[in-house]
């Protein structure tokens, strides 16, 4: 049967099939994945038609069918199998249309985030999404797995950003709903149904996205703070004084602050001396000199309440990239601790500091000398962790996991705040979701993939 699907690939879609030593170990891993898998063969469409077609000789053939994007997942949600055939959609690149007056981009799947945020600027308008792995992930990877990233707390989630969707389905049906209108409430809103789905109840080809008007200025800034009710007072006042201006609000405990500026090459240290907390703030206003002033202005007098202990603000985008990087320096880690257990979780705000001393004491505790660093989007009540364990044969992730999520749950928050579930959060999604939430998942996958032939062991 799998030689026949192949021959089937083959005289249809030729040299866009992939078999054996010519399959590039990229394609046998995501990113966080500590082992790779080759496919029995790989599929690089570049057109929408040719992923259709490569879906529906599966289909037919009762093949494995394991969508990627830009591979820089980190819940093994394009991790392939020996027995799959993994279907990359790396050359369906390219934008199709930018509508400037209805503020909207058609995009095909495969292409970066990087070179949309880019599309966007040269056409004057504004892609709201940004992540550090820009310059490498999709924006069907994104779509396909909710991405968030650092401005969900003024734009919100990718789902808010998707305007219409094509999507090849398990039959190799292409479903193309290209909906470009910002109001349209006519029947079910089926994209829903695929956004968040990482691959498995379809593969993503096209993307209408939602675009915003260019900020006139945007303004960054780094604190020191002295504890965590500092960084709570801080947010709310941020939320009362610049209102919709306020963009991002990230927070680094020392731990993951430090060894940023410390150890990672071409990370720079912002602020003289040592703080309990970091805080790195930005703002995008219409009008570069009054909202210049009133970011300014605003700082100053947290400072003078006490309420921060140092500060600096972005002068140039230089300066702004610089204090951006020492936020994104997270993905610079391994080279320097090793294999890590990472973790993307969702706590209600005011608990963000408890669950980083009890995190710090259990791992420590169960793990000895395992060290753990934590940063994240803190204002949407979001948290990154990193740990491991130095010198331990093999990383005891498993432990680790089991450890972090314990906590998670114990204080009613989520296993995934955006990276998805893939295969690496499977047996802790009932942690976050119900036995019924859980039953409607199977359900919807079972209605549209009735094979189950579609990213199988992903998410449920």
């Amino acid at each position: 049967m799998a030689n026949a699907a192949i021959a089937a690939l083959l005289a249809e879609l030729g040299d866009e099939v992939l078999l054996g030593d010519d399959i590039p170990e990229r394609n046998e891993r995501d990113w966080h994945s500590p082992s790779g898998v080759r496919p029995l063969a790989l599929v690089r469409p570049n057109t929408p038609a040719g992923v259709a077609a490569a879906v529906r000789i599966c289909a037919a053939y009762g093949m494995t069918v394991v969508p990627q994007g830009g591979l820089t997942g980190l819940c093994g949600g394009a991790q392939p199998s020996a027995d799959a055939v993994a279907l990359s959609l790396e050359r369906l690149v390219g934008i199709e249309k930018i509508d400037r007056t209805a503020g909207t981009m058609t995009v095909r799947a495969g292409t970066t985030l990087e070179a949309v945020q880019k599309a966007a600027q040269e056409a004057g308008l504004f892609c709201a999404l940004d992540l550090g792995a820009r310059g490498s992930c999709t924006i069907g990877g994104n779509v396909s797995t909710n991405a968030g990233g650092n401005r969900v707390l003024r734009y919100g989630m990718v789902r808010e950003m998707v305007l219409g969707i094509e999507v090849v389905l398990p039959d190799g049906t292409l479903m193309t709903s290209l909906n470009t209108l910002l109001k349209n409430n006519a029947g079910y809103d089926l994209k829903q149904l695929f956004i968040g789905s990482e691959g498995t109840l379809g593969i993503i080809t096209r993307v209408v996205l939602r675009l915003f008007p260019t900020p006139a200025t945007t303004m960054t800034a780094i604190c020191g703070l002295s504890d965590y009710e500092s960084v709570l007072g801080l947010l709310h006042a941020a939320r009362r004084s610049l209102g919709p201006l306020l963009s991002a609000f990230e927070v680094m405990w020392p731990d993951y602050f430090d060894t940023a500026t410390r150890r990672v090459p071409g990370v720079r240290r912002p602020l003289e001396g040592d703080h309990s907390l970091y805080v790195l703030l930005e703002a995008q206003g219409n009008d570069s000199e009054t909202d210049t002033q009133r970011f300014e202005s605003w700082l100053g007098e947290m400072l003078e309440a006490g309420t921060i202990s140092d500060g600096a603000i972005a002068h140039s985008t230089a300066d702004a990239e610089a204090f951006w990087r020492v936020r994104d320096a997270g993905t610079e880690f391994k080279a320097l601790i090793g294999h890590f257990g990472s973790f993307d979780v969702g706590l209600p705000v005011g608990m963000m500091d408890d669950f980083v001393r009890d995190c710090r004491a259990g791992l420590d505790r169960e793990l000895p000398g395992c060290v753990s660093f934590y940063y994240g989007h803190i204002a949407d009540g979001n948290m990154h962790i990193m740990a491991s364990q130095p010198g331990a044969r093999e990383q005891p992730l498993q432990a680790i996991d089991d450890i972090v999520y314990r906590l998670v749950r114990e204080r009613g928050g989520t296993v995934s705040a955006e990276h998805g579930i893939g295969t690496r959060k499977k047996k802790y999604l009932s942690f976050s979701r119900s036995a019924e939430d859980i039953a409607l998942m199977k359900i919807l996958k079972a209605t549209l993939d009735p094979q189950g032939i579609l990213n199988p062991g992903k998410v449920i």
